[in-house]
């Protein structure tokens, strides 16, 4: 994620996710924290359809939250 129409992207596609309960975007480190009761697969996925390369990192996640980064 390089600019705020990317943001914008991730947050339409976060936003429509079921499950979804919240999402922390982080523009500078381009990463996307997002919280829920929705499987971290399926978050990568669709963050993926924005056509931003996506994966996970490593973090001090809790229970039911999935941490993307999105460059």
């Amino acid at each position: 994620m390089s600019c705020e129409g990317c943001v914008g992207a991730v947050k339409r596609v976060l936003g429509k996710l079921d499950g979804v309960e919240s999402y922390d975007i982080d523009l500078k480190e381009q990463k996307v924290v997002v919280k829920g009761n929705v499987q971290p697969d399926t978050v990568l996925q669709t963050v993926s359809k924005t056509g931003k390369k996506t994966t996970f990192w490593e973090g001090e996640a809790a229970p039911a939250t999935s941490t993307v980064s999105a460059a």
